[in-house]
């Protein structure tokens, strides 16, 4: 994990890639609560049999699973002490290849800019290129977007 000790300090790696995060294993489990909290139930998720004779023989995780595993990859890359953090949003996400159930995934954090805005906060754009342990191609790549204040 990577502490930053200021957002003053963020503004001189912009460009840079500044952490990377633990791997997080995508388990049934996990793929099976996921669809049961967003009523996703599609069977190329949750119904192994048919999933293991589908196009990528086994069960994949939703892209927005993998998506939704953000908040959790910058938790265990990056530790920047503020007051409040607010997610504002993405502007582009690709999911690029399938997450295979067993799969581990972690993020690779880039940050893009880092501008002012009104409250003395500071606004972070990252690129967040989510690999998949073993392939070359990443699950999932996205530019989001951050607001910090001190």
């Amino acid at each position: 994990m990577r502490t930053i000790a200021t957002l003053e300090e963020l503004k001189s790696l912009v460009g840079q890639e500044v952490a990377v995060s633990d791997w997080i294993e995508v388990t049934q489990e996990r793929v099976n609560r996921f669809a049961d909290a967003t009523g996703d139930h599609q069977w190329i998720h949750v119904d192994v049999d048919r999933a293991k004779a589908g196009p990528f023989g086994a069960p994949i995780a939703h892209g927005f699973l993998t998506l939704s595993l953000m908040p959790a990859f910058f938790e265990s890359a990056l530790h920047l002490p503020s007051r409040l953090s607010i997610n504002y949003g993405l502007n582009k996400v690709r999911f690029t290849s399938p997450v295979p159930v067993g799969s581990r995934l972690r993020a690779r954090l880039t940050l893009q800019a880092c501008d002012p805005v009104p409250d003395g906060g500071v606004q972070l754009t990252w690129l967040a290129w989510i690999e998949r342990e073993g392939s070359d191609k990443p699950a999932c790549v996205a530019e989001t977007l951050a607001r910090r204040y001190a």
